[in-house]
């Protein structure tokens, strides 16, 4: 009898299996990116593609920075949805759907990702207000002329408010594409006790 918590341990394999296959396919390119959903607390949506970073039982990570729309969003309504779409895979694509709360990183987690990143993707957090109005391309430009400067020859620190959000899953859905639109549905649900449930859904 398969019981709450291998259903929960059952939905993170198959997550890990679709998300190794579509890394393998050289249809998929960018088979971390993936569908952000945010809204504020007077229910305006917002949706935008970010890369999934990490995913592991504690949640699946993406990074940005607090000052964002996502990341005031986020820590207005810290429940955010994700789509995963794979276009290519096996008869007619495959969609993974994913809702939950969203949590921090811990700063070692963000800082030790942040390493990892390219020099000028690192100055180009330093440089970029994310999100807010740019009166002018050289404004952006002098910007990031300047914190080339500053960081000459050492390492390009985190800069504050630059972290990852890990959005941490009460449901999944898992939807296999079919010819004619007879598709294939899984939903994975927790419910208020932290038991999780399993069905089937029509197409």
């Amino acid at each position: 009898m398969t019981t709450e918590v291998d259903l929960y341990a059952e939905a993170l394999s198959t997550f890990s299996g679709l998300y190794e296959e579509a890394s393998q396919s050289t249809a998929e390119p960018e088979y971390n990116a993936m569908s952000l959903a945010t809204a504020t607390l007077q229910g305006h949506p917002s949706l935008r593609t970010v890369l999934l970073k990490a995913h592991d039982a504690r949640g699946f990570v993406f990074y940005s920075h607090l000052d964002s729309q996502k990341g005031q969003e986020l820590q207005a309504n810290p429940r955010a949805a994700l789509l995963l779409l794979w276009r290519t895979l096996r008869e007619a694509g495959i969609q993974v759907r994913i809702e939950g709360a969203v949590q921090l990183v811990s700063d070692a987690e963000a800082d030790a990702y942040f390493a990892t990143r390219a020099r000028e993707s690192q100055l180009g957090a330093w440089a970029s207000a994310q999100s807010h109005t740019l009166e002018d391309e050289d404004d952006f430009n002098d910007r990031l002329v300047q914190v080339e400067t500053e960081f000459e020859g050492r390492e390009v620190p985190r800069p504050d408010g630059w972290t990852g959000f890990r959005v941490v899953p009460d449901s999944f859905e898992f939807w296999y594409g079919a010819r004619f639109r007879l598709h294939e549905r899984w939903r994975y649900e927790r419910d208020v006790d932290g038991g999780w449930t399993k069905r089937m859904l029509f197409p």
